[in-house]
This record gives structure tokens, C-alpha cells and sequence, in this order.
């Protein structure tokens, strides 16, 4: 019985955390997609790509934890997608591009997978 707890609280929590990734996420791609629309407004380019540095940080190194149970193949791919918003977002930040769409498209799959 203790154990069949335990599995109905670690399900709940794991609900919790989806739920929470999807709302970090609907708050990044606000903030992308006010950028994107507002290009002359540099401190919201900065705003957007700096939240979703942090929000991968956080992902990566939940990803790259022992304890998480996603397939490898799963994490591999996620880290990957990871480190790709933040090497996009790096160029924004340094003036060299805002090229929105993609990371508004790449994150919206993303928060879209986590809802499923």
C-alpha cells in the first residue's frame, strides 16, 4: 500500500511540474511574440531572450539529472533543442539577428508535447 502512494503522489507532483513547464513556456512565447512584433524595442528583445535562457538552464540541467526518467534519446533531443535557443537567443542579445520565428515555432512545439 505505502508504495502505491507513493507511485499516486510522484504521478501528482509530475502533473504539477507539466503543468508549471507549460505555463513558464506560454510566458516565453509572450514574450518572443511581443518582441518579434515590437523590433524597435530592444530591452524587450532582451527580456524575451533572457527569460528563455534561464527557462532552458533550468530544463537542461533537470534533464541532465540522474534521477530523470525520459528516454536518453528523449533528453539527448530536448538538450539539444536547449542549447539551440540559447545560442539563438545569444545572437539577439549580441545584435546580430531577431529572427523570432523559428524559436517562437521550435518553443511552441515544446509547450505543446508538454500539454499532450
Amino acid at each position: 500500500m505505502p508504495a502505491d502512494s507513493y507511485v499516486d503522489v510522484r504521478d501528482g507532483a509530475s502533473d504539477v511540474r507539466r503543468e508549471q513547464e507549460r505555463i513558464a513556456f506560454d510566458q516565453g512565447l509572450t514574450l518572443m511574440e511581443q518582441a518579434r512584433a515590437t523590433p524597435q524595442s530592444p530591452a524587450l528583445a532582451l527580456e524575451a531572450s533572457r527569460y528563455m535562457q534561464t527557462l532552458w538552464g533550468h530544463l537542461i540541467r533537470d534533464l541532465s539529472h540522474p534521477a530523470n526518467d525520459l528516454s536518453d534519446e528523449l533528453k539527448g533531443n530536448l538538450i539539444s533543442i536547449g542549447l539551440w535557443t540559447i545560442k539563438e537567443t545569444d545572437a539577439i542579445i549580441a545584435g546580430k539577428g531577431e529572427n523570432w520565428g523559428p524559436l517562437i515555432e521550435i518553443n511552441r512545439t515544446i509547450r505543446d508535447g508538454i500539454a499532450a
